[in-house]
């Protein structure tokens, strides 16, 4: 047993951490603390030709000369990330992790099987989509942390437009240290064109989020639910705050809303991407109400974070502080992403 300090004192288990703090001696309690993140790794995609897969630029013969050696790197990288993620709070990091921008599985499978990351045995859930990227979304999960019990790859359909097709959404469900909890995985639509003028495309995948929300509470008013992803819209956004009704404030929140626990940090100019000097915070985690509520009897948010370490981002240059990417303009740089993680920690109080 070893004992750390983070703002009080932190005693940690094998399994999860375990808080302890007081105001007064009488008055100590103890936490179970779990991690929740997510990650666009930008563009992971393997060096083997998929026929069902737009990935002809990912390949050897690719514009960007695509190989194993580059690959090998990536995953490198990419574990190198995952593996500080959280571990301020709980050594084992992200219980569960989601991701976009992979081409398929079978990457996930390398990445969770690279050294740093093997130890904590990642499984994988993902469903082939449908982007004219190639890119899907998909859930990384410890298996002591999360037992999944169903999962469902949403397909988003815009009115008036049949031939935009984009990235799945992934529901799943399971019991995280026993309580039930749903986790959804998206990647919006870009900004390509504009942001205004592509906006009815993100408002179209706010929407069928919502939807999936909605059916989960029809089912359990007090379901926690958790929409995490890359979003390609900050949290002040219309299509956050009207087509996913995310708000920022609780004190704010009407029957059904959802709690946007990185509204705060987009407001103290904190962001996981930047563009032409401007830094947004399109990766977000967005809480259903029951993990709101004062009582720690069950599992209750605690805080949410961006992942911004130095080692991630670019060190020189004309994009120095940004994210380091893999490739800028078709170079390659051999960095991380050109994103940050974003995460959050949940707390239980123990008997």
């Amino acid at each position: 047993m070893t004992t750390i300090r983070f703002k009080f004192a932190l005693t940690l288990s094998i399994v999860l951490v375990l808080f302890q703090f007081s105001t007064k001696a009488q008055d100590q309690r103890s936490y179970k603390v779990g991690c929740i993140a997510f990650y666009n790794v930008e563009n992971l995609f393997d060096t083997i030709n998929d026929p069902e897969k737009n990935d002809e630029e990912y390949l050897p013969s690719g514009d960007i000369r695509w190989n194993s050696k580059k690959y090998l790197e990536k995953l490198d990288r990419l574990s190198e990330a995952i593996v500080g993620i959280g571990t301020d709070i709980t050594p084992d990091g992200a219980a569960i992790l989601g991701v976009s921008e992979i081409e398929n599985k079978e990457v996930l499978l390398d990445l969770a099987a690279t050294e740093r990351l093997k130890g904590r045995n990642y499984q994988v859930i993902h469903y082939q989509s449908p982007d004219v990227r190639g890119v899907d979304v998909a859930l990384l999960y410890q298996p002591k942390y999360f037992k999944p019990t169903a999962s469902k790859s949403y397909r988003l359909h815009v009115e008036g437009r049949p031939d935009f097709i984009t990235r799945d959404q992934l529901i799943v469900s399971g019991l995280f240290d026993g309580e039930e909890m749903h986790f959804i995985v998206n990647h919006w639509p870009s900004r390509r064109g504009g942001e205004k003028r592509s906006l009815p495309f993100r408002m179209a995948a706010a929407k069928l989020s919502r939807h999936i929300v909605d059916s989960l509470l029809a089912i359990n008013a007090q379901a926690k639910i958790v929409v995490m992803g890359d979003l390609n819209d900050n949290p002040s956004n219309k299509s956050l705050t009207e087509g996913l009704k995310a708000k920022g404030s609780i004190d704010e929140l009407q029957p059904g809303d959802m709690y946007n626990v990185m509204y705060s940090l987009y407001k103290k100019g904190i962001g996981s991407n930047a563009w032409r000097d401007t830094w947004s915070l399109f990766d977000q985690q967005i809480v259903s109400q029951s993990f709101l509520r004062k009582d720690f009897s069950t599992y209750k948010f605690y805080t949410a974070k961006v992942y911004n370490k130095v080692e991630l981002t670019q060190k020189s240059g004309r994009f120095k502080g940004y994210p380091w990417r893999t490739y800028v303009g078709g170079e390659y740089h051999g960095g991380y992403s050109d994103h940050f993680p974003s995460f959050i920690i949940i707390a239980k109080e123990l008997p």
